[in-house]
């Protein structure tokens, strides 16, 4: 039986190398370092993972110039180590079998309209229309897991914009490490080949405004550049 619309394109991120990798959802982790918490008002001692999604749609590629987006007077970025997985299962119990799933990494943003995401958090709400918009999850090419060697244990992540260092914090400051969070999230979701997770950011999150050019780096391997169009 056909189709009554025209199928909508497969989203998918450009792979190092060449290839690309189809996307089939975006799952996202707050408050993922010690600073950032504090930095959001939290108590990192008292933290539990909270996970929220995006539409797989709302994949921008390296090199982007986005357009502000609507609705919002304060659109904050937000860098992070990405996660490409090439297959799924639930109830994950081992570190080694997370790894496993990994195809690889990238570098990437969760643009977040913060004042929507204040207004959610003061009326005990939802965070969909503060961080699921469209075009808010720019990243960068996913560098196979077999490229990366000697891994990202020791890698820096460090967000300029405008050429200015916002955000600079080793991935070894992360509350739950790749692994756990792929753990955690398998108790509550089949994960599945395709699935993207962003895994949380450091202190330093910030205000973007119109003509503001950013860029994401991890380690040597990972990066992501976009701009905000004026």
């Amino acid at each position: 039986m056909s189709f009554v619309i025209d199928p909508p394109v497969q989203p998918s991120v450009s792979i190092k190398g060449g290839g690309k990798f189809p996307v089939r959802r975006i799952f996202c982790i707050g408050r993922n370092y010690d600073d950032h918490v504090r930095e959001m008002g939290g108590d990192p001692k008292n933290s539990t993972p909270v996970f929220f999604t995006k539409p797989a749609d709302a994949v921008a590629p390296d090199g982007a110039t986005l357009p502000y987006p609507q609705g919002t007077s304060n659109l904050h970025f937000e860098g992070e180590l990405v996660l490409a997985l090439k297959s799924g299962g639930r109830d994950i119990k081992s570190a080694d079998a997370a790894k496993a799933l990994i195809y690889g990494y990238a570098a990437g943003c969760d643009l977040t309209r913060r004042d929507l995401q204040n207004k959610a958090k003061d009326a005990q709400g939802p965070w969909d229309t503060a961080k699921g918009f469209d075009h808010s999850a720019p990243i960068g090419e996913i560098v196979p897991a077999d490229e990366l060697l000697g891994g990202l244990a020791s890698a820096q992540l460090a967000t300029t914009v405008n050429g200015d260092v916002r955000q600079h914090a080793p991935l070894s400051m992360m509350i739950w490490s790749p692994e756990e969070i792929i753990m955690f999230l398998s108790e509550l979701f089949e994960l599945k080949a395709g699935d993207l997770i962003f895994t949380g950011t450091p202190e330093g999150v910030g205000e973007l405004t119109r003509g503001d050019q950013l860029n994401v780096t991890i380690g040597v391997h990972l990066s992501l550049d976009f701009a905000i169009a004026s």
